[in-house]
């Protein structure tokens, strides 16, 4: 059985390992706002359904980083929780 040492440790990696996680996830969210910006000025420039559909989808793949975001932080202050409790 590991001991509460090797537990330490190995939470402490996978947190860090999260937190890495969360800086893509925000380097994913600032590409896609840059081409839903990029698609926002076409669209303006005339009648151009396909890339409204298109800006609207990068908004919805945004949401979902924004949520997978939030479990990982769910996740970190879990496994930061268990530490706490021992």
């Amino acid at each position: 059985m590991a001991g509460v040492e090797d537990i330490r440790s190995w939470v402490a990696v996978a947190t860090e390992k999260a937190r890495s996680g969360v800086a893509a996830i925000a380097q994913a969210s600032l590409e896609l706002d840059e081409a839903r910006g990029a698609l926002a000025t076409a669209v303006g420039s005339g009648d151009h359904a396909e890339l409204a559909r298109s800006q609207g989808l990068l908004a919805e793949a945004d949401r979902a980083l924004a949520d997978a975001r939030d479990a990982v932080f769910a996740g970190i202050a879990a496994a930061e929780g268990y530490l706490g409790g021992r």
